[in-house]
């Protein structure tokens, strides 16, 4: 009896996994939507380019993925469904699924220290992986863009004395705290990161690896994903990506590190992931840090970031408007990449219209 009980289980749970909807070379195709909240979802993202009064919010692409099917996008041209975007900081979240597979193969613990895999990081030693997932390396760091370059340490890394070396640039930094004890968002943490991956993989499957274990199994084809002078993966910032296939490391995150049959990233990978950052202080309408992804959650006795959509939405985010939202409870995958200049997009704001026009009850 106990058998027969177990092996109709198992057919379930098979049978279920069979119905659900995943991408082969293309998205499967689901109803499309139409009507008025759609009209006021693409009158906020899509401004017409010479409407001056509105020039901040420019998106060039807008993708929806729902139970895994694609329900709607659009572009704005030069973009096209064919073009592989600069993601930005986004780039950061697809090295958190990377080193996510390479936790699976036995490579790293969050708790090991960098130093074991970067030597330049021994001046740092009670740094560990976790603390730079978490963005709480204590190096001394100034996160400021294009308005005040001359202070900015990312400025440096990327484009002067840093660039032919970014971890090792990073590594030379000094400590403003103790690691693992305060969040100060750090590109250079994540090129650490980058650096530490090169030697748990070895050196002659780093320069494909990204695609062998994680672009190649998700079918993603158009990946461009660029190194500094000494071979280490620009993590922070440099990956090319169309629409179309960050949608596909949305609906694995969405699906708890699951592709089809196959549990691409463990289970506790992806909690890891997905849970804030003890030493966070919640700011106003700042997303909450969590593993390399950032989490709509209510910490500290602050509200959710993002009150119109879910608690449980997670995103990784970009640099002048690129954005990968998950909403689990509802199915939704949402890719959007823009070039917004002046700060006046709101990730709130986004959501609340797509779930007004998308969301609908998640299939059980």
């Amino acid at each position: 009896m106990f058998k027969g009980l177990s092996l109709l289980l198992m057919l379930l749970v098979s049978c279920s996994v069979c119905a659900e909807s995943w991408p082969t070379d293309q998205w499967p195709p689901g109803p499309k939507v139409s009507g008025p909240a759609l009209q006021a979802l693409e009158e906020y993202a899509f401004t017409p380019r010479d409407d001056v009064s509105r020039k901040g919010i420019r998106t060039d692409a807008l993708l929806v993925i729902r139970d895994g099917q694609l329900i709607y996008e659009r572009y704005a041209a030069p973009s096209t469904a064919d073009t592989p975007h600069l993601t930005w900081s986004v780039s950061k979240s697809l090295l958190a699924a990377l080193l996510g597979v390479a936790y699976g193969e036995g490579l790293l613990r969050l708790q090991d220290p960098v130093a074991k895999f970067y030597p330049p990081m021994q001046r740092h030693p009670g740094v560990t992986l976790a603390d730079l997932l978490h963005w709480a390396s204590g190096l001394d760091w100034q996160e400021d863009y294009e308005y005040a370059p001359l202070n900015s340490s990312v400025v440096a890394m990327l484009y002067t004395r840093g660039h032919a070396d970014m971890a090792a640039f990073t590594a030379g930094h000094d400590p403003f705290s103790p690691p693992g004890q305060h969040f100060r968002y750090s590109s250079g943490d994540s090129n650490l990161l980058a650096a530490a991956l090169k030697a748990m993989v070895g050196a002659q499957r780093y320069a494909d690896y990204p695609w062998r274990v994680l672009f190649e199994p998700l079918g993603i084809r158009s990946a461009v994903w660029e190194t500094d002078a000494s071979g280490t993966f620009v993590a922070s910032s440099y990956v090319y990506m169309t629409a179309r296939d960050l949608a596909r490391i949305g609906l694995l995150m969405q699906r708890n590190g699951r592709w089809g049959e196959r549990q691409l990233l463990p289970r506790d990978w992806v909690a890891f992931s997905l849970q804030p950052f003890a030493g966070y202080r919640a700011h106003q309408d700042a997303a909450v840090p969590g593993g390399h992804w950032w989490l709509n959650r209510a910490v500290d006795g602050a509200p959710s970031p993002w009150p119109d959509a879910p608690e449980e939405t997670f995103a990784a985010l970009g640099h002048w408007g690129q954005a990968l939202y998950v909403l689990p409870g509802e199915n939704l995958v949402i890719v959007r990449y823009g070039d917004d200049r002046d700060g006046s997009y709101r990730h709130n704001e986004l959501l609340k219209r797509a779930r007004a026009a998308f969301a609908q009850k998640a299939q059980p």
